[in-house]
C-alpha cells in the first residue's frame, strides 16, 4: 500500500473512533507498527491528530476538511490524468479561471506550457504558473486561507465580477446530483459561485471519493455544470444522473492503462 493511501486510511480511522492505538492501525493497515509509528508522527506534523503514548487522537471534527498537504498526496496520479483531459478540452488563447484545492493545482500545472490567459483562485496554483513564459497571468485580490491558500472575500469576488471567461474549472468538496457542488468553506463557495458567474463554461473536477461526500456550503447545482470530470471509480449511478441532468461526464482511468 503506498504511503499516501496508508495515511488516508489512519486519518480516517482514526476520526471515526476518536482515538486508536498504534496496534490497532498496524491490523488495520497491514504495515509495520514501526511504520505505523512514523506515519503517526508525519500526521501529527501536519496537524491532522495528536500523538499520545501507543496510539493517537483525533484533531479533525467530523465534516471538518483534512490539511492540504495531505490532500495533495492522495490520489495524486488520478488527479494528473483529471488535469491532462481538462487541458485536453481547453483551447489555446482561452482565457481561464482556476478554483483552488489540490486537483486544480495539478491543472495549473499541466497548463504551464499553454497559450493561455488564467486568473487563479489561490496561491498554490499562482506560484506553479509564475514565470510560464506564453501564459498571461492575472492574480485577484483577496484574502489567502491559512494551509488552503485560496483567495476568498469581497476583493476576490469583486474581481472575478469585472472580468469574462472563456471557461471555469472548478474544484470541489461534494458532487452528488441530489446536492449538487458543495464546499467545506462558506467564503470559498461564494468565490466558486462569483467564478461560475463570469464564465461562459463550467468544468469541474472531481476524484471518485468526492461523490461520497456533501460538504456544508451548497455551492450551485449540477445542472449549473457544464462537464464534469472524474475516474472510472466514481459510482455509475451518479455518472447517469448527472448525464440525465444535461452535464457532460468525461472519465479518465483510475489506473493506468498498458
Amino acid at each position: 500500500m503506498a504511503s499516501s493511501e496508508r495515511h488516508r486510511q489512519i486519518v480516517e480511522a482514526v476520526r471515526a473512533e476518536g482515538r486508536l492505538g498504534v496496534a490497532e492501525l498496524a491490523a488495520l493497515t497491514g504495515a509495520s507498527e514501526m511504520t505505523v509509528r512514523r506515519d503517526l508522527e508525519i500526521l501529527a506534523g501536519q496537524g491532522v491528530l495528536e500523538r499520545y503514548r501507543g496510539g493517537a487522537r483525533s484533531l479533525l471534527l467530523r465534516g471538518e476538511e483534512p490539511p492540504f498537504a495531505l490532500r495533495e498526496t492522495e490520489s495524486r496520479a488520478v488527479k494528473q490524468r483529471i488535469a491532462a483531459e481538462v487541458a485536453a478540452l481547453v483551447a489555446d488563447g482561452e482565457t481561464v479561471v482556476l478554483d483552488s484545492g489540490t486537483t486544480c493545482l495539478e491543472v495549473a500545472r499541466v497548463l504551464q506550457q499553454r497559450r493561455l490567459t488564467v486568473m487563479p483562485l489561490s496561491l498554490h496554483a499562482a506560484n506553479a504558473l509564475t514565470g510560464a513564459a506564453r501564459l498571461r497571468l492575472i492574480i485577484p485580490g483577496g484574502e489567502p486561507r491559512p494551509g488552503e491558500l485560496a483567495l476568498t472575500g469581497p476583493l476576490t469576488e469583486s474581481a472575478l465580477a469585472a472580468l469574462r471567461f472563456d471557461t471555469a474549472v472548478l474544484g470541489c468538496c461534494g458532487l452528488s446530483a441530489a446536492d449538487g457542488l458543495t464546499a467545506y468553506d462558506l467564503a470559498e463557495a461564494a468565490v466558486k459561485r462569483a467564478a461560475i458567474a463570469s464564465a461562459r463554461r463550467v468544468i469541474a473536477v472531481a476524484d471518485a471519493a468526492k461523490f461520497s461526500r456533501t460538504a456544508l456550503a451548497f455551492v450551485v447545482p449540477v445542472t449549473a455544470l457544464h462537464t464534469v470530470v472524474t475516474d472510472d471509480r466514481a459510482p455509475q449511478d451518479e455518472l447517469s444522473a448527472l448525464t440525465t441532468a444535461g452535464v457532460t461526464v468525461r472519465t479518465v482511468p483510475a489506473t493506468p492503462t498498458a
